[in-house]
């Protein structure tokens, strides 16, 4: 049924679309103010004259963070994550979810272990069981900690349990007819149909590990291990900003370096992949996530 273009509905739509730009320049503007802040010079930015354009434009901020060594390693550290993080998740879902979205191949056990996961998605273990298990298993200091206990995502196999049932199962029967494995089925037919879940996943996973802190701050004492997201914390949170940086201003090396600003840069650096890589993922994100969710 086309609904009725009243007086009514054009409020409606006119208060909706209000609210999502009210929503959308909450998120905007203090990115914008942050971003003009990285670029301006330490006077402005102590006294306060930055708005949402660069009062004193200056690279200082920018090339301080650069400089330092702990910065250059805790980035890599989080490339590092990420790309054995992305294709590792990717296996872990896509073998949990071809055999439960299969129903038409008898698997025992099927509908209990789906029933147990997503049951035990609900409950979050508590931090001290927790650190007690990854040091019993030799992963305290170790970057396994990283990527290993965040390999398997209940939402994730969820997705990719729904994109798999909305495939036809005549091409399963079609290639098992002419001999093709599970993995072979896995490898040519789900992989390549999935290119939009497997995408939306891969977003969702870098976005997880690029912007995690918590984990190497409790699970790695050896501060060289630390990613990107743990760095920036310590650095945040204990104001070691004005004394890492007040070396270059004192020296007339960065006369314009402020903790501030470097401060803003940092934030602007953390954020940076992910503003690249979801335009180039955003036409398969909204169809990963609802491709499967409607039923005929």
């Amino acid at each position: 049924m086309i609904r009725e273009h009243s007086l009514k509905y054009k409020i409606i739509d006119s208060l909706i679309i209000l609210f999502l730009v009210l929503i959308f320049l909450t998120c905007v503007i203090p990115f914008i103010h942050e971003l003009a802040i990285s670029f301006s010079g330490r006077a402005d930015v102590q006294g306060g004259k930055v708005g949402f354009w660069p009062t004193t434009f200056t690279l200082d901020n920018y090339k301080a963070v650069i400089s330092k060594e702990r910065f250059g390693e805790a980035l890599m550290i989080s490339i590092l994550r990420v790309l054995i993080a992305i294709p590792s998740t990717l296996l872990i879902v896509v073998m949990t979810a071809y055999p439960l979205a299969l129903e038409k191949i008898a698997l025992p056990g099927r509908k209990l272990f789906l029933a147990v996961m997503i049951f035990a998605n609900m409950f979050q273990v508590g931090l001290i069981p927790r650190f007690l298990s990854f040091n019993n298993l030799g992963l305290i200091d170790n970057f396994l900690v990283l990527i290993l206990p965040l390999l398997l995502n209940t939402f994730n196999v969820i997705l990719a349990i729904n994109h798999i049932k909305s495939i036809p199962y005549e091409l399963v029967e079609s290639a098992m007819l002419d001999g093709a494995t599970h993995w072979q089925i896995i490898t040519r037919i789900m992989v390549p149909l999935s290119k939009p879940v497997l995408a939306t996943i891969s977003l969702f996973t870098l976005v997880q590990h690029w912007n995690s802190w918590f984990d190497g701050i409790i699970f790695l004492r050896n501060t060289h291990l630390w990613p990107l997201g743990s760095y920036l914390y310590s650095l945040l949170t204990t104001g070691a900003l004005s004394s890492e940086y007040a070396g270059f201003r004192f020296s007339g090396t960065l006369p314009n370096v402020s903790p501030a600003g470097a401060e803003a840069a940092m934030i602007f650096f953390s954020a940076l992949p992910v503003l690249i890589v979801y335009p180039l993922l955003q036409r398969y994100i909204i169809a990963g996530m609802t491709l499967g969710a409607v039923k005929e």
